[in-house]
């Protein structure tokens, strides 16, 4: 058996005739940029995060720099960002001239740690991490982020449906921002992101910063770039989202699967949170002996990988942040330590077990032989 990281034919099963109806409509009509159809996405995404807007916008990392901008981020601010997250969500940061304050994880949550960010002085901004799709404790969040007069950016790259207290995540910081990357829980077919959010003033302000800075064609308001959601790939996304809930709930299962598989062997798991708040964008195992365990699982079929192998203070992009090795241990460690399983929704529970047997095998057979 061969256990897959990405399985994109299964993404379409029973709609694939529905978005190519569709994009061969668009196609015709000339509708290419803006119009109907992104509208008729960022409405439905909007209602799903529970919020009043969506702005879409080409990727990911241009909804984390627009965000920024867009709520006034810029040279001189400082915002605080956990250590062990994608490149891409420090790199906005520094893309806007602002500073990023790094912050070390959780090593239970592998969030960022909440009570090193209460003790940080002169924050502009807080820019959590829901990270492998756990919901970050946006009450406490919040509660620092008010002592410290600070905004809150969300960052749900990796968390499209995840909840804190009831809420979907995005719904709490000024600007949520998510990325349908065609890795995410809720998937695009080539790069495109988005804002959330329910301030309409910062919902306009975005709509101009994507948009070259127009308020009405050939009325350019500032200097902006041209970040919009392409119509294609609303049509995909458009088309996803009704199963979007039920896919969450797949992940879930599978990684109670994982859990209860993988109990007793040498390995610790990211914080499962209470029921809804982990969506399993990634299901991440840890072991001290990761490499040798990621080698065995890969040469049997199992395509796992290391997401994030070298932390952001570690990496030649960042090295004017001055931070030697050691600035954050706990990132550092998981760094080492961590591996990805395969989740996707359609995983048939005979292929979760494969996994779970051939991880247990590596630890029952090979482990004991290394040592």
């Amino acid at each position: 058996m061969i256990a897959k990281r990405y399985n994109f034919a299964a993404q379409f099963a029973g709609i694939a005739g529905a978005v190519e109806q569709a994009i061969g409509k668009a196609l015709i009509d000339g509708n290419y940029i803006l119009g109907p159809e992104v509208e008729a996405f960022e409405a439905e995404f909007a209602a799903f995060c529970q919020v009043r807007n969506c702005v879409g916008m080409n990727s990911g990392t241009d909804a984390l720099i627009l965000a920024l901008l867009a709520v006034g981020i810029g040279p001189g601010h400082r915002v605080a960002v956990q250590a062990n997250t994608f490149y891409a969500t420090v790199a906005s940061i520094c893309l806007t001239g602002a500073t990023p304050v790094l912050i070390d994880a959780c090593p239970d949550t592998f969030l960022m740690d909440l009570e090193k960010l209460a003790a940080l002085d002169s924050i502009d901004a807080i820019l959590p991490v829901h990270l492998y799709g756990l919901a970050t404790d946006m009450g406490r969040t919040l509660e620092i982020a008010r002592l410290q007069g600070a905004l809150v950016i969300e960052d749900c790259a990796q968390a499209h449906g995840a909840m804190w207290a009831g809420r979907p995540v995005g719904s709490f910081g000024r600007v949520g921002c998510f990325s349908f990357h065609p890795s995410k829980n809720l998937s695009a077919a080539g790069d495109a992101g988005g804002c959330v959010t329910s301030d309409a003033e910062l919902n306009e302000r975005l709509r101009m910063l994507r948009h070259l800075g127009q308020v009405d064609q050939n009325d350019h308001r500032f200097i902006a770039r041209n970040s919009r959601l392409d119509v294609i790939q609303s049509i995909v996304l458009r088309a996803k989202l009704p199963s979007l809930s039920a896919g969450n709930l797949r992940r879930r299962e599978i990684a109670e699967r994982y859990r209860a598989g993988l109990t007793g062997l040498p390995v610790k798991f990211q914080a499962a949170g209470d029921p809804g708040e982990h969506v399993y964008h990634l299901f991440q195992l840890g072991s001290d002996c990761r490499d040798l365990l990621l080698d065995f699982l890969v040469s049997n079929g199992v395509d796992a990988t290391v997401r994030y192998p070298l932390p952001i203070h570690l990496q030649p992009a960042f090295g004017h942040l001055g931070l030697a090795e050691g600035s954050f241990p706990v990132a550092e460690r998981l760094a080492r330590q961590l591996l990805c399983l395969p989740i996707r929704p359609d995983m048939s529970d005979d292929e979760v077990e494969f996994i779970v047997d051939t991880v247990r095998l590596y630890f029952e057979r090979v482990a004991v032989n290394v040592d």
